[in-house]
């Protein structure tokens, strides 16, 4: 079979085209931003032999505050910030830049905080204690070091477990949450602990305590915000 001759008037517009340049590529389109989901933390066990000197504020090196709730005392905050072991004296500003500052809170909470009762179609009517929820930062912390924790014995004997504390960041801000165990005793403390690179900026409002269905405000130590310059 003879091959098929095309007109020269056909053949030509096909040449030009094949030898054209390449249609342009679609544009790729931008990746959407996405909110950052909390990370777990590993919570490390509270160590004060590895802590130096404390800082010595205005009301002390461990000044103390009530946490309230609904008019009354619902707990209080014992909280101090120290320098590395072998630190004699902590003063921020005669320590060397990059310094690691131990923030520590010691939380205890009410005598007479009574647990909330709830009681669930589940349980047929069984009554049910809430335990603690949470405490939790309300300020992005800065300097963080990504090194925290809190104290396992006494979470073993204010919560009934030593394990019963999950840790993690949520945009920036450190959370201790009671996720196991009995439920907290009143009377008992747990202490909570955290590092930062940065120094801090004087007592603030910039934690939270959740405790049996209420939500209070805790003043403590915290660094200074960040600032872009």
């Amino acid at each position: 079979m003879s091959p098929i001759r095309l007109p020269l008037w056909l053949a030509a517009p096909l040449a030009l085209a094949a030898c054209g340049e390449a249609p342009a590529p679609e544009p790729t389109p931008s990746a959407t931003p996405t909110v950052a989901a909390p990370r777990t933390l590993v919570a490390a066990d509270f160590d004060p032999e590895s802590l130096g000197a404390k800082i010595v504020g205005p009301q002390g090196p461990q000044p103390e505050a009530a946490i309230m709730a609904d008019g009354r005392e619902i707990a209080r905050i014992k909280s101090f910030v120290a320098c590395p072991r072998d630190t004699a004296e902590c003063v921020p500003a005669e320590m060397p830049e990059g310094t690691v500052y131990t923030y520590v809170h010691e939380i205890t909470l009410a005598d007479d905080l009574t647990p909330q009762v709830i009681e669930t179609p589940e349980t047929e009517g069984a009554a049910l204690e809430v335990p603690a929820s949470l405490f939790r930062m309300t300020q992005a912390a800065a300097g963080f070091n990504r090194s925290v924790g809190y104290s396992r014995s006494q979470a073993e004997a204010a919560l009934g477990a030593g394990d019963a504390i999950q840790v993690s960041s949520d945009s920036g801000e450190i959370i201790w949450r009671v996720t196991a165990g009995s439920g907290w005793k009143p009377g008992m403390p747990v202490t909570f602990w955290w590092q930062s690179t940065t120094p801090p900026d004087g007592p603030a409002d910039a934690y939270s305590l959740e405790v049996n269905g209420m939500t209070a405000s805790a003043k403590g130590p915290f660094p200074a915000a960040e600032t872009n310059e």
